[in-house]
């Protein structure tokens, strides 16, 4: 997943490496840059890649999650690249649960890293959520090097100021490579450039490389969020979305919850490609037999009937560890705010604050505090307004993140530690 705060440069540096790495096509590359001239736009052609809205095409911003594949020498990768823009952070948040690892974008140019990582700036926020919803890989890109003139001292000071953030957030700097690059002229993307003769390391498609796989979590209970669901002529209702846990097959009897729709899966697809079955991290689409639009939306989950998908209902309620990371005054009983997890957005009230915690311990500082604010964590005890699919933290960690969003920002992140089913 690509990450990082507005105008940083992602889509365009991550446009660049497509083409470089020959994941896009001479004709398709041409059209871009031909579509980029028509709109008065001709530096943006490399960003056009994976800007494929009208709307963002004209006002040069990343609206939507936008997924391309791609290869490295010895990986294959799904990239999502998720917009900046603080409006559009809910987008972001679906991306970063669905990610294993992270480019964080850094521009390193005078007065724009400053402003990326300070306290309201979205390089932070990415930060926080990226590592909350479960991205422990991450490779620092200091991109537009062609502005501050290949400089070693300045990439240090970015270096240092952008390792401070992660510390906090709760990165472990020492396994991060911080790679100068730039988007623009492509240097240092997937061939080195003689500009930077004092950096040793890795271009951004080593460092990318190197990424570790993780172990997929094939035995745990098959969950699957949903993405979206499509009527497609012919084939009728179509779900996607990423397998998070387990294995979908060809002809499984599955439930969707918390609509309680039951079906049997006809086909799945992945990449335009018929497949039998589904892994973990897995984009796919797939139709079941017998099933319409009301049974599957947004925000729900898939799994088998045996081991379904956990429900909280509104007489339910879950308890949750969370850290408040942004509040104009402070976090209170009765409070309602947007929940964010997997692909689904609910409103949920804050039922009870619980403790208040010590974050570098985790120790207990106060029992029932009165109120939480920014930089705080706390046990809360969170009641949603409608149904809403959650799981343990411990037991599927994929499924048991959230973050809390309100006023256009993310006011809090945290993980399910309890669900209480009335």
């Amino acid at each position: 997943m690509i990450i990082g705060h507005i105008d940083h440069g992602k889509s365009t540096m991550m446009g660049c490496l497509l083409i470089k790495t020959g994941a896009i096509s001479d004709r398709e590359a041409r059209e871009l840059e031909k579509l980029a001239k028509e709109y008065d736009r001709e530096s943006w052609s490399y960003a056009y890649v994976f800007d494929r809205l009208k709307e963002e095409r004209q006002r040069g911003i990343t609206i939507d999650l936008a997924f391309r594949k791609f290869e490295t020498p010895s990986k294959y990768f799904t990239i999502i690249d998720a917009p900046g823009h603080a409006d559009f952070v809910k987008n972001m948040i679906t991306g970063a649960s669905q990610a294993d690892a992270g480019i964080l974008v850094v521009s390193g140019k005078k007065g724009e890293m400053e402003v990326g990582i300070a306290a309201n700036g979205q390089t932070r926020e990415h930060a926080f959520l990226a590592n909350t919803l479960g991205v422990k890989q991450l490779v620092v890109a200091i991109n537009k090097v062609d502005n501050w003139e290949y400089n070693e001292d300045r990439f240090n000071e970015c270096k240092d100021a952008v390792s401070d953030l992660l510390k906090i957030v709760g990165f472990d700097v020492k396994k991060i490579q911080f790679v100068p690059t730039s988007g623009m002229t492509g240097e240092n993307l997937a061939e080195k450039t003689d500009k930077l003769p004092w950096y040793k390391g890795p271009t951004l498609l080593e460092a990318i490389d190197a990424f570790v796989v993780p172990e997929k979590p094939t035995s745990k209970p098959l969950r699957v969020p949903i993405q979206d669901a499509y009527k497609i002529k012919g084939t009728g209702v179509v779900p996607v979305g990423r397998v998070e846990t387990g294995v979908l097959k060809k002809g499984d009897k599955i439930v969707i919850q918390p609509t309680g729709f039951q079906g049997e899966i006809r086909s799945i697809e992945m990449h335009h490609e018929e497949i039998d079955q589904a892994e973990p991290g897995d984009n796919i689409g797939f139709s079941i037999r017998g099933i319409e639009m009301k049974d599957v939306g947004r925000g729900d989950c898939l799994g088998h009937p045996n081991d379904p998908p956990t429900v909280i209902a509104p007489s339910g309620n879950w308890t949750g560890q969370i850290i408040v990371i942004w509040h104009p005054t402070a976090v209170a009983q009765g409070y309602t705010p947007v929940v964010h997890a997997h692909t689904t957005q609910i409103a949920a009230r804050f039922l009870e604050l619980n403790k208040k915690l010590d974050p570098k311990t985790g120790a207990v500082i106060e029992d029932n505090p009165k109120f939480i604010k920014k930089n705080d964590m706390a046990m809360v005890t969170m009641q949603p307004i409608k149904k809403i699919c959650l799981e343990k933290y411990a037991e599927i960690p994929e499924m048991g993140r959230f973050a809390i969003r309100d006023m256009g920002r993310t006011v809090a992140v945290g993980v399910v530690k309890e669900i209480k089913n009335a």
